[in-house]
């Protein structure tokens, strides 16, 4: 990311933060990792989100290899306690070499990767999470005893939230929530209560 760039997302984010009282996270470009954990440590941000944190993916920009070891240096550099939120099987890419498990995926980004929370998608932007790679994350998870937090990068809807959130604990919208369920148009502010509608259900439910 060039460095006005940089620049300018601080001081986006730096005006957000002082606006909201939510949790605020980072993400830059594919996989600029050391601008995203910068401006976050500079704008006290909550977490970033990494694309390729462990292994390597071959992408339309690329072949994008993770960091890692850097990233987390960087953290302790900085002295912030930014949580890493990782892709598993990164959408818009495939997986360089040996073809592997989600679980062992998972157990790459949680146990040598350090990742504080762990992403599933769709194969691309607004593409349904499959849900059978979603139950094998969760099942990974489970027979390693972690918690760590497992959230859906794609494809959430008002008429997937019961399922989707049966299995995992949050999950990134966009697309569901845009005029017309297209990525490029504003957000609809009644498909938004839609889908916040359903999410309060589940919520509901889980406090009873």
């Amino acid at each position: 990311m060039p460095k006005h760039t940089v620049a300018a997302l601080t001081r986006v984010g730096t005006t957000v933060s002082e606006a909201v009282d939510c949790p605020i996270g980072i993400n830059v470009l594919r996989n600029d990792a050391e601008a995203a954990l910068s401006v976050a440590a500079a704008v006290g941000a909550d977490y970033v989100r990494i694309n390729v944190h462990t292994g390597a993916a071959v992408t339309d920009q690329g072949v994008i290899e993770g960091q890692a070891h850097e990233t987390l240096r960087l953290r302790e550099q900085l002295g912030v306690d930014t949580k890493v939120l990782a892709d598993v099987d990164v959408k818009h890419a495939a997986p360089l070499g040996a073809e592997r498990s989600v679980g062992d995926q998972f157990a790459d980004l949680v146990e040598r990767g350090l990742a504080d929370g762990v992403i599933v998608s769709g194969a691309g932007t607004g593409a349904s999470v499959d849900t059978d790679t979603l139950e094998g994350v969760a099942a990974a998870r489970a027979d390693r005893g972690l918690s760590t937090p497992l959230l859906i990068g794609s494809g959430l809807t008002a008429d997937s939230v019961d399922q989707l959130l049966s299995i995992a604990d949050g999950a990134i919208v966009g697309t569901a929530l845009k005029e017309g369920g297209h990525t490029t148009n504003p957000v609809d502010v009644d498909r938004v209560e839609e889908v916040m509608a359903a999410v309060e259900t589940i919520r509901g439910e889980n406090r009873s």
